[in-house]
């Protein structure tokens, strides 16, 4: 994961979110958040109050200064969430300098035209050359070529783009480096891959996630209920004989009611989405993110994910009633046409022991590669087969062809796959011939990520189409929970199903069209830049580097989100604790002497412990918006010892730290009564 330090503001930043902070003080967008709604209102009725007294010639000191200390508490939680967004505005401006004003080369039948970028459709289809900016979203159709997408991610080094891949898909704003193709544009104006992501970046189209209003709800409840108990206090006191200041009724209030996190809750949802950006990951919603952080079970390829993918072939291994220089040819013939690392490897590997790489005739039909037959080869003029593929696929294809299976295939199969790798069975129309051996490596950390994980109550999940014994090693390798070997794409879809049946959230990963409907179901779907459009829009995150690994990032991202707002929840719910000790016998001491036996702190006065109360319910908003940016470190504990480490660092230091504070504060504040 990606360092997610808080980046300091600028000056001119931070004043043009003390501006917005400003502009957010409208009725109408105070309502989105009850609580400090509540304040603000308070905030309002102080001031009139202050108004009145003073037009009344009447001593008005205290009121004005609740007055300023809640303005000041209403402006804090708005700065809170401007600075979140500000960071994202910093971040949308990179994004937005990817677009420009581009032309494109459209096609309409044999005729092309120039055509501002802005005015294609989905549909369109459009030529780019070397050197020109890609105008639009798009499918690669025709052609081949490298792409520098650092506009987007960051990245300097080129990335490759071929049509009729899983590796098909450009991005709008990118710059074509070498090659031409044709593309297909995907999305109408204004609903490029682009402009979503600065829309969500911005905030403009953020939406609360389910826990974020189920969170409001409860806050606005309790809020509601304070505010019940506040209005009936008149009347009590009137009961009693006494009368209560308002003033002093509306600082109760703003102090009953949780308004430390009704104030940070919008920046930490904001910043969620800042750090999945951080790590190069765009999310289409808050809530994706969110659900990140209630992951049960993560769906892992193991090529590129849990290993590093460049499979090479290191080994022919003959079999005893084969020509090794045979079984060599019919490797080399059968990987002449594959686009692939591992096929190019075959083909490297025998140049190596001295085979030269044949010369495929015109007339030569090529089978690829599907992850149907998950076998490839080629059929000469003469009628030739060379095959080679997974060696559950050989043998059904070898019965088909009324070939008879060798009596040590089976053991070669075993040996390549007891030492990790991947068995490739080569066969002519003649005879199955031996056993080609592809070597991939688990990549470094990888094992004490899923530990952390697991300790976090996540399993993982390997799916590859290996067979058993090959997943076997590698999932011992990197230490997954369980592995499904021999998998095909529908495969995936029915594990996510069962999953899910069982009352489990999964996310995954994906890059080809074949993926998508995978993608779809998955709770988290997390496609790659470099995959399909098909793939993309089917997903609810976008990994921009195209790493599959970077599904464990997610998952963490998205266990901080939620473990930030648990504990800034349960700190500002422990500080209202505190501060009750404050505000009652501040309130009741002159109708209810005894009640002066609650004053644990010996304030100074009434009016000094009010002041000092608010004053600390207004700083403390400012002083946790970092920890509400950056969020709280994950770390590899289970739910139970998170909530004990939560409730024995936030609970107990959200209800020692207002007392310290509120009596330094008082300290200070008395020598001005």
């Amino acid at each position: 994961m990606k360092n997610q330090t808080v980046q300091t503001m600028t000056m001119s930043e931070l004043r043009q979110a003390s501006v917005d902070s400003l502009k957010k003080l409208s009725l109408l967008k105070m309502a989105s958040s009850p609580v400090m709604f509540i304040v603000w209102v308070g905030t309002l009725l102080s001031a009139a109050m202050t108004l009145y007294q003073a037009v009344q010639d009447k001593p008005y000191a205290m009121a004005l200064i609740t007055t300023i200390i809640l303005f000041l508490t209403v402006w804090f939680s708005n700065l809170a969430e401007s600075v979140a967004e500000a960071k994202s505005r910093g971040q949308a401006s990179s994004l937005r300098s990817a677009k420009q004003s581009l032309k494109a080369c459209r096609i309409k039948g044999e005729s092309e035209s120039w055509v501002a970028a802005a005015d294609l459709i989905k549909g369109d289809r459009v030529k780019v050359r070397a050197g020109e900016y890609i105008p639009a979203d798009g499918d690669i159709i025709v052609g081949v070529a490298t792409v520098n997408e650092s506009a987007v991610t960051g990245e300097s080094a080129a990335v490759l783009r071929e049509s009729g891949t899983d590796h098909s898909s450009v991005i709008g704003g990118t710059k074509l480096l070498s090659g031409e193709v044709v593309l297909e544009v995907a999305n109408d104006p204004g609903n490029s891959f682009l402009d979503r992501m600065i829309g969500l970046v911005e905030g403009a189209q953020r939406q609360k996630t389910p826990n974020e209003t189920a969170l409001t709800v409860l806050l606005s409840s309790l809020s509601a209920v304070f505010l019940l108990i506040v209005m009936t206090l008149p009347a009590m006191a009137h009961f009693m004989g006494a009368s209560l200041d308002d003033t002093m009724l509306i600082a109760l209030l703003v102090c009953l009611i949780p308004t430390t996190i009704g104030g940070l809750l919008p920046a930490i949802g904001i910043a969620g989405m800042n750090r999945a950006l951080k790590a190069n990951v765009v999310a289409k919603s808050g809530k994706a993110v969110e659900v990140a952080g209630d992951i049960d079970t993560l769906l892992l390829d193991k090529t590129g994910t849990i290993t590093f993918g460049d499979r090479q072939a290191t080994e022919f291994l003959v079999s005893k009633d084969a020509d090794s220089i045979e079984m060599i040819k019919a490797a080399v013939w059968s990987s002449l046409d594959d686009p692939t690392p591992e096929g190019k490897s075959v083909v490297l590997l025998a140049e190596n022991k001295g085979i030269d790489k044949p010369e495929a005739p015109a007339d030569a039909e090529f089978i690829p590669f599907s992850p149907k037959t998950r076998i490839s080869g080629v059929q000469l003029v003469d009628g030739s087969l060379m095959m080679k593929g997974a060696s559950d696929s050989m043998k059904t294809w070898a019965r088909d062809h009324q070939l008879s299976w060798p009596d040590d295939m089976d053991g070669l199969v075993r040996k390549v796959a007891k030492q990790g790798g991947t068995p490739l069975v080569v066969a002519s129309n003649t005879a199955v011939l031996g056993v080609i051996a592809l070597s991939d490596v688990v990549k470094p950390g990888v094992a004490e990520r899923f530990a952390q994980l697991r300790a976090l109550g996540v399993r993982t999940v390997m799916v590859t189409g290996d067979n058993p014994v090959t997943a076997g090693v590698i999932a011992a390798q990197a230490g997954v929970d369980d592995f499904i070997a021999e998998a095909k794409p529908e495969d995936k879809l029915a594990l996510i199903r069962e999953e899910q049946a069982k009352g489990r959230l999964v996310a995954m990963v994906g890059e080809g069209t074949n993926d998508a409907p995978a993608l779809a179901q998955a709770d988290i779907g997390l496609a790659m830049n470099s995959g399909t459009q098909a793939a993309k829009e089917a997903g609810n995150m976008v990994d921009l580097d195209s790493d599959p690994a970077k599904l464990l990032s997610v998952v963490e991202i998205g266990k901080q989100l939620l473990i930030t707002r648990g504990a800034l929840t349960t700190f500002s719910l422990a500080n209202d604790v505190a501060k009750y000790f404050v505000i009652l016998p501040a309130i009741f001491v002159t109708a209810i002497p005894i009640i002066g036996t609650l004053n644990v702190m010996h304030l100074h006065s009434p009016q000094s412990a009010v002041i000092a109360a608010l004053i600390f319910n207004a700083l403390i908003i400012p002083a946790l918006i970092p920890l509400a940016l950056k969020g709280v470190k994950v770390r590899a504990i289970t739910a139970e010892k998170l909530l004990r480490n939560n409730m024995l660092v936030y609970g107990l230091g959200g209800v020692l730290l207002p007392f310290i504070s509120i009596k330094i504060l008082d300290v200070i504040i008395s020598s001005f009564f």
